[in-house]
């Protein structure tokens, strides 16, 4: 993390996980034991018949709540869909876009590339998913892969709008399976995604984008990996489900203040 430059963000994904209801009771749960004065920002990414429930769960707090989908179109014949108007009016502030398992539904790039330029004209933060499967991994073709991802995920996105983007590293192979890339795997592709960025913008804009790393971080591995200096947040899955242990990630996020070494006393000796 690199808090001088950018901001660190904690994102839960929900998945297809809990009612309204539970959403109720999980979110009095964990603000009872929500660290005080965190620098980090929280975000729940939740089904959409959630949302409700969950805005008005945390409105007495500084977490905020996203959508884990969203249709590029404003409005029309797409049944079952929802827009990103429908989104922000609800009191969403985030959005998952891209994400494998829709990625794995047919969602394409370009599908992608849509949404993050609906979701910016409309307001809201996109969390813009990219990943590789071990296939990819294993053949050598994870750098280029990723690249490819970026960059027609961000096509036509305006130098203005790019501070509101947020890019998430999700290995494919390490989601859901208790696999995770090691600390090392996982800066290296974090800081490639930073480097094809400063190419399509600037320096400026690459020193301020937030990279999650989202590949089954939980609260035993997250400090391990967020010490890493390009990854600056997490996109958390199954221990997002759970209060305890999502809290465990925020405060690996937010590490106490170092403090100066004491200096030891040095011994006076006697002059002969």
């Amino acid at each position: 993390m690199n808090r001088k430059y950018r901001k660190t963000v904690i994102a839960g994904n929900w998945k297809m996980n809990k009612t309204p209801s539970e959403t109720k009771e999980f979110m009095s749960a964990f603000k009872a034991i929500l660290p005080k004065g965190r620098w980090c920002d929280v975000v729940f990414c939740v089904p959409a018949v959630c949302i409700p429930a969950a805005v008005r769960a945390v409105r007495d707090t500084r977490v905020c709540i996203g959508g884990e989908n969203m249709n590029p179109n404003p409005s029309g014949a797409y049944t079952g869909e929802i827009s990103a108007s429908m989104l922000l009016d609800a009191g969403c502030k985030y959005v998952i876009i891209g994400h494998s398992e829709r990625r794995a539904m047919g969602e394409t790039d370009e599908d992608v590339n849509a949404k993050v330029l609906a979701a910016l004209e409309a307001g809201l933060t996109p969390i813009m998913c990219c990943g590789e499967s071990l296939e990819q991994r294993e053949s050598g073709v994870t750098e280029e892969w990723i690249s490819m991802q970026i960059k027609n995920g961000l096509k036509n996105v305006p130098e203005d709008k790019m501070r509101k983007v947020i890019i998430a590293y999700e290995p494919i192979w390490a989601i859901g399976t208790g696999r995770t890339a090691t600390p090392e795997q996982a800066q290296e592709v974090c800081q490639g995604i930073r480097t094809v960025v400063r190419k399509l913008y600037s320096s400026k804009h690459a020193r301020a984008i937030s990279i999650l790393y989202g590949g089954s971080m939980n609260e035993k591995n997250a400090a391990e990996l967020l010490a890493q200096a390009d990854i600056d947040g997490g996109l958390i899955g199954g221990a997002s489900l759970v209060p305890e242990k999502f809290v465990q990630i925020i405060e690996a996020a937010n590490p106490a203040p170092l403090q100066p070494e004491e200096e030891e006393p040095v011994e006076e000796t006697a002059e002969a």
